[in-house]
């Protein structure tokens, strides 16, 4: 995180820790309000890498599922960086401005993707550079979000994924009527400002189940090297294409699509129960096992994704053997563990 814009956030009784927003004040009202309230959120814990130069767009085509000729300056998509075994390095969202592509991740993966995909640069003309400190992301949420964003912005997306340029920054239309804002950190301070006035600010675990609810998986580092895009639907969210070229992983992954059968996907679920001990509750995270009986002791499926619910608990993603959803209840951690309620998500997946 920027030291000036944490000073800023602070300034405006943000508590920080670890380079996330903890809350404003209160968690436990900023994550109620989320549900039924128009929300702003710092997006620090995301970082941003740059790619500049005229062959940035054949370089990342050769490097990422998603297909880099389609997000132009009014469009962006989600992706996966995979290993030679088709497994998932990074989860990213990748769009264009004026200056060449952007790519954000986790902050705690950035430094490491960045000079993975740096050392197959070879002759090609491009650069690659960390841009997390110049420009300011910021979440909105709910009802209000459009209205506020025209007023201050000037222009919004129509489109699922569609970006408009403006000079206070680029708005993304994200799925689950939210959006990102992308603001040169000079003019951050007066957006948020703006924003603020009508929008409640929140700490960014509100955001995690935003984006948990919307069926957006983030790769981090505990799950790393777990999955193949189709097991966390990145298929299903536009971010894999069929049709592209090589690149790392390639042929696994189009072969589990084509020849294979997908044994596992990602679900949307609550983890209730008895949680933790007195008023002390254990909080479900990433890379957290699953278990059902019909797998003989062997782990059923893996947290991919968890944030606590307003409505108690906490709300996952999970990556679930398909046979196990079909057959019976999932537990977190062990057989006798709080069961998973499986939750729909907002949009169809694929039949295996």
């Amino acid at each position: 995180m920027n030291s000036d814009w944490k000073a800023y956030l602070e300034s405006q009784h943000a508590l920080i820790e670890d380079g996330r927003v903890v809350h404003f004040g209160n968690a436990g009202t900023e994550l109620a309000n989320t549900r039924s309230e128009t929300i702003l959120s710092d997006l620090s814990h995301f970082d941003l890498i740059q790619f500049t130069g005229e062959d940035a767009q054949s370089f990342l085509q050769g490097q990422v599922t998603c297909d880099v000729s389609r997000p132009d300056s009014s469009s962006a998509s989600y992706g996966g960086y995979c290993n030679a075994k088709g497994r998932i390095l990074a989860s990213f969202m990748l769009w264009c401005d004026s200056d060449g592509y952007l790519m954000q991740l986790p902050c705690e993966l950035r430094a490491g993707i960045q000079k993975r995909l740096s050392m197959y640069v070879l002759r090609a003309k491009v650069r690659l550079g960390d841009a997390s400190d110049v420009m300011v992301r910021l979440g909105l949420a709910g009802d209000d979000a459009p209205g506020l964003i025209q007023r201050i912005f000037g222009e919004l997306p129509a489109l699922r994924l569609g970006v408009s340029h403006g000079k206070k920054g680029s708005v993304i239309r994200l799925p689950g009527e939210r959006f990102e804002l992308v603001v040169p950190l000079g003019q951050a301070p007066e957006v948020w400002q703006d924003l603020s006035r009508e929008a409640e600010p929140v700490g960014t675990r509100c955001w995690d189940w935003l984006e948990i609810r919307a069926g957006i998986p983030v790769i981090l580092p505990e799950t790393q090297e777990q999955f193949v895009p189709q097991m966390v639907n990145l298929d299903t969210i536009g971010g894999v294409s069929f049709q592209k070229g090589c690149y790392p992983g390639q042929e696994i992954v189009a072969r589990t699509q084509y020849l294979g059968k997908i044994k596992r996907r990602m679900y949307l679920a609550n983890i209730n129960g008895n949680i933790g001990l007195g008023r002390e509750q254990i909080p479900v995270a990433s890379g957290d096992e699953l278990f059902s009986a019909d797998m003989d002791g062997q782990a059923s499926g893996m947290v991919a994704n968890a944030a606590p619910s307003p409505g108690g608990g906490f709300d996952v993603l999970a990556v679930i053997q398909i046979s196990s959803v079909e057959s019976g209840r999932m537990h977190w951690k062990s057989l006798d563990g709080p069961a998973l309620d499986i939750i729909q998500l907002p949009f169809a997946i694929d039949p295996p």
